[in-house]
């Protein structure tokens, strides 16, 4: 009996808490969230033509070269949010520098030769999910988005600045622009030709 006086308390608290932690709370936390930030909560969606194409949260890949690209992605084949990771390799790493650097650096100096590489543009987030480039990163790619797409350059640059957030409470962060949301300004600003629209699996989906 005294076991059994022992045993009583500890089934009633962890049903009690089982309860109220894993069904009561994530319950009202999802209801309020809902009702204060319904986009966020559904995932920050982002719709075109009445299909869900992507998340401004989570990043995706871009090859064509009419569309800002994002910043490489070690998750999966490239932004899987089932394998969001890094590659746990650090900025000392020879085997970093060899296989993902030196490559990507080679063709962005091909595409823009006398100008500094921004450093995401070789690198991936932690994450492997980063949908954001810093401000550099897209002036890098100014030049040839405009090219082409027959733009001004300086058009294309407002377009960025127009897309570029800011820090968090003016001290959270560094400014950073969302490569998903600015190649869809684009598209509206000066659509590319249907063969183009097809390199980008995020645009047109299949």
């Amino acid at each position: 009996m005294d076991i059994l006086k022992q045993i009583y308390p500890a089934f009633a608290l962890t049903a009690v808490l089982t309860v109220l932690l894993g069904v009561i709370y994530p319950l009202a936390v999802t209801g309020l969230a809902q009702v204060i930030f319904p986009r966020q909560a559904a995932g920050s969606l982002i719709e075109k033509d009445g299909k869900i194409i992507g998340s401004s949260l989570i990043g995706q890949t871009f090859s064509g070269p009419g569309y800002f690209h994002s910043r490489p992605s070690g998750a999966g084949n490239g932004y899987d949010a089932g394998a969001s990771s890094g590659a746990n390799l650090g900025p000392t790493s020879q085997k970093l520098f060899e296989t993902n650097v030196k490559s990507a650096a080679d063709a962005l100096r091909e595409e823009n030769p006398n100008t500094s590489i921004p450093v995401d543009l070789v690198t991936a987030s932690a994450s492997g999910l980063d949908p954001h480039i810093t401000p550099a990163a897209a002036e890098f790619q100014v030049p040839r988005i405009a090219k082409e797409r027959g733009m001004n350059a300086e058009e294309v640059r407002r377009l960025v600045r127009e897309h570029t957030e800011g820090r968090q409470l003016g001290l959270l962060g560094e400014p950073r622009v969302n490569v998903l949301e600015l190649n869809l300004k684009l598209d509206a600003t000066r659509p590319m030709a249907r063969a183009e629209s097809r390199c980008s699996r995020t645009l047109v989906p299949k």
